[in-house]
């Protein structure tokens, strides 16, 4: 019979693709993975991987044990969620990744309501930028990661997550003070096609959708300085360092004089919470989904009455 430990082993390679990488996320040593590896390999009476040197990488046979890990990893899940559900009450702790203005937005009004209402129920959040959440998620590490859809996400039907829409927001141009543009009541990106740009560090998903944006307006952004913190941006760009794009609810105590919509196609991130596949119908975890998909309904209406258009 197949040890399904040593198949997280094998779809940890496939996630990450080296030993020593595999290794790191299971907290486990290089050694004790090939051991696990080795023994798996000894178990399906198949060669799982190709060895040269150093590199490893997966036969057709380790991919196709790839999928199934996936599938029998979720029902271990659903089976851990369906006991969980047996038992009375709600008592435990959930952990949450979530990125700085998810956490301001949704999660801390999420925490605020579950105090009330589910009390024995514990949240430990972590500040993770999008790109890090669903590593730390797929790792076992947290159990609900707030992360936003970008190229390098996983598709909608992976297998191995359960996705839930929380908002979606668009990005607002930042000027400095003095901007020939502020004075139109919105702008074009290819207006700004000649300015020096402010952008996030590479990596952050909200990059990639500048970026997208910027190539779509029909230009590349003169990059002069990045950050992943938008109040930092939003400092450079108001001591005339350049200009950035910043996603509504990040907008923070920006003025809004320099603030401006962006006119024709307008840059929007989409939020959305992920738990592993079978996860989701834990209690302690669903009663946190619900709570975060309740306080996520509330974001227009909370930005609105801040004053955020």
């Amino acid at each position: 019979m197949i040890d399904p430990r040593r198949l997280k082993v094998l779809r940890a390679l496939a996630d990450h693709g080296t030993v020593t990488a595999a290794g790191n996320a299971l907290h486990l040593s290089a050694s004790a993975v090939s051991q696990q590896l080795a023994a798996l390999e000894a178990e399906v009476g198949q060669e799982l991987l190709r060895r040269k040197g150093r590199r490893v990488w997966l036969t057709s046979a380790g991919e196709l044990l790839v999928e199934h890990a996936n599938a029998v990893l979720a029902e271990l899940e659903h089976a851990e969620a369906r006991l969980a559900a047996h038992a009375s009450g709600v008592l435990g702790r959930v952990e949450i990744a979530a990125f700085a203005s998810a956490i301001t937005q949704v999660v801390a009004p999420a925490i605020a309501a579950l105090r009330e209402s589910t009390p024995d129920l514990g949240v430990h959040v972590r500040d993770a930028e999008g790109q890090q959440s669903l590593p730390l998620l797929l790792d076992g590490e947290i159990d609900i990661a707030v992360t936003v859809q970008y190229r390098a996400t996983p598709g909608e039907h992976d297998r191995r997550l359960s996705r839930t829409p929380l908002y979606a927001e668009p990005f607002y141009a930042v000027l400095p003070p003095g901007h020939p543009a502020i004075a139109s009541g919105s702008v074009r990106l290819a207006d700004l096609a000649e300015e020096d740009w402010i952008v996030p560090l590479p990596g952050n998903p909200c990059r990639d959708l500048v970026l997208l944006s910027c190539e779509g307006a029909g230009f590349a952004p003169r990059i002069t300085h990045t950050s992943d913190d938008f109040d930092a941006e939003a400092a450079l760009v108001a001591a005339g360092a350049g200009v950035a794009l910043i996603p509504r609810t990040a907008l923070g105590a920006i003025d809004p004089a320099r603030v401006l919509p962006v006119a024709g196609e307008t840059p929007t991130r989409r939020v959305f919470a992920a738990v592993r596949r079978g996860r989701e119908e834990h209690p302690l975890v669903s009663a946190v989904g619900l709570a975060l998909r309740a306080a996520a309904a509330e974001v227009p209406s909370r930005l609105h009455g801040a004053g955020v258009g």
